[in-house]
């Protein structure tokens, strides 16, 4: 069974920083392609950023293109994304999200229809 716990959420002001963590079991991050979405109150989930299932590469939204890294750690089996600059529009719940391993290696996946597996969500708010 393949789980995913996302931490690290909470309150931060305007210009601060997070990091959140994506511990999963079940399955290996470096067998699949990993990504991180928001969704905010009202709001349709989106795409963060993501990492290619190969590790080569990473990609981004633009509204946090310069700010966010999404990074993982195969020894510790978990994916992370840190959180710069951070704005008052960047407060949302933030889902770690995995794809299954058949995925090709170097291909970006935006799409939420794109990963099979979802974490339960840890609130970030941001205030002004």
């Amino acid at each position: 069974q393949v789980q995913l716990v996302e931490s690290g959420g909470g309150l931060v002001q305007a210009g601060g920083s997070l990091r959140l963590s994506c511990a999963v079991s079940g399955l290996s991050v470096s067998r699949a392609a990993m990504g991180w979405f928001r969704q905010a109150p009202g709001e349709e989930r989106e795409f963060v950023v993501g990492i290619t299932k190969n590790g080569a590469n990473t990609y981004d939204a633009d509204s946090v293109k310069g700010r966010f890294t999404i990074s993982r750690d195969s020894a510790k089996n978990t994916v992370y994304l840190q959180m710069n600059s951070l704005k008052p529009e960047d407060t949302a719940v933030y889902y770690c999200a995995a794809t299954s391993v058949l995925v090709r290696s170097s291909t970006y996946y935006r799409g939420a229809d794109d990963y099979d597996y979802w974490g339960q969500g840890t609130q970030v708010t941001v205030s002004s």
